[in-house]
């Protein structure tokens, strides 16, 4: 079970959610109400599901592991919301819903006939949370959303790579993954709201909004000076040596913030003359003079091994870490210790596995969800339990 008697009542324990999206920002979103507790049942296409079901490969006993791994907890009803009988079906669950999220392109819910005034007119204390690309107005609002279109469009990508290389995207889904974050974050701020007022309302996420809020003090660069900021690469506009270095067999970030530090790490390092030559005496100095104290430090970095350094350093209190695979990051004793990885039976692809939402209550790890859903595998206890079998 998700929540058992020992975890507490769930916070969201009791609140129902028909989930009308597909791929990402919504599905991820969905997923961390359900790892809250909520009842998160997500509609879908009949025959062919979420799209990103096929996504792949790879697949696990036919299921794709990009579906399997922003869907647990939920429950899947499939119906064609071309239909008549499929828009009675979700308009009826929605009557019984506490929230309805979607991220079709704008205009597309009122096409169907889900739109606001439909579904308040069927249950007034409802909350729509809609994720778009673009916004439900301006000219590019009919403009679809892509995480790599978004992306670029925020400028996240021009801040993003080597100075001498071309923009680069993160290596994630950041876009879709930030917007599922803040829809999330404002359906519990729209149930608290519904609490005080006792109406539900509307809450919109944009993509391109969430990745802009994202440029904070590089936007503010531009605020303050009118120019944009250079891609910097892995280095600190402001601290040196504040980046990553390559050691003897792999990666390494070191940051050296402060004075401080910056003589930590030269007695760690054993480079003490560097530590009170003028040049790099000050972090002021060590900015002015970056490209001659780099050409000094890559050589000693390149002396030990990865997990080496990150001994050494750490010994003496510098900050530093591994530049650490994505396998590695998953068998990772750290996390396995408090609890973040679920393991999940599924009936078709024998065990899902996920990093878990890192919120934690009382102490306690995230507790361990339902499995990612089949296609259509719930329809007949979601219409028992929400329609009383429908």
């Amino acid at each position: 079970m998700p929540w058992s008697e020992a975890d507490g009542p769930a916070p969201l324990a009791g609140i129902k959610v028909l989930d009308l999206t597909r791929v990402v920002s919504g599905p991820f979103a969905t997923m961390l109400l359900a790892d809250l507790g909520a009842d998160v049942v997500k509609v879908e296409e009949p025959g062919k599901g979420d799209e990103s079901r096929r996504y792949g490969p790879p697949f696990q006993g036919g299921e794709s592991a990009y579906f399997l791994s922003v869907n647990r907890g939920k429950r899947s009803i499939a119906l064609d919301l071309r239909s008549e009988a499929g828009r009675a079906t979700a308009l009826a669950l929605a009557a019984r819903a506490d929230v309805v999220v979607e991220n079709f392109r704008p205009g597309t819910m009122a096409r169907l006939g889900l739109g606001i005034e439909a579904l308040h007119a069927a249950n007034p204390r409802l909350i729509l949370c809609s994720i778009t690309g673009f916004g439900a107005e301006g000219p590019d609002a009919d403009r679809p959303g892509y995480d790599l279109i978004v992306q670029g469009e925020s400028g996240i990508m021009d801040i993003t790579g080597q100075p001498d290389g071309p923009p680069t995207k993160l290596g994630t889904s950041v876009a879709d993954l930030v917007t599922g974050l803040y829809a999330s974050q404002a359906v519990l701020a729209a149930l608290r709201r519904r609490d005080l007022s006792g109406r539900g309302g509307t809450v919109e996420v944009a993509m391109l909004d969430a990745m802009a809020s994202l440029l904070t003090f590089n936007a503010g660069i531009v605020f303050a000076t009118g120019r944009s900021p250079a891609r910097r690469g892995n280095a600190h506009a402001t601290i040196v040596p504040y980046e990553t270095f390559e050691a003897a067999d792999g990666w390494v970030n070191i940051g050296v913030a402060n004075d401080k530090f910056w003589a930590l790490f030269c007695t760690a390092a054993g480079c003490e003359a560097l530590r009170d030559d003028p040049r790099f005496a000050t972090a002021t100095a060590r900015v002015e003079n970056r490209d001659a104290l780099l050409a000094l430090l890559r050589p000693i970095i390149r002396r030990h091994g990865r997990d080496a350094w990150v001994a050494r350093l750490g010994a003496a209190g510098v900050p530093c870490g591994a530049i650490r695979s994505v396998g590695e990051v998953c068998a990772a004793p750290q996390l396995a210790t408090r609890g973040m990885i679920h393991d999940m039976p599924h009936p078709a692809a024998g065990r899902a596995r996920s990093i878990a939402s890192p919120a934690r209550f009382d102490g306690r790890p995230p507790p361990t969800p339902g499995a990612p859903p089949m296609l259509d595998g719930h329809r007949d206890a979601v219409l028992a339990d929400w329609l009383g079998g429908g």
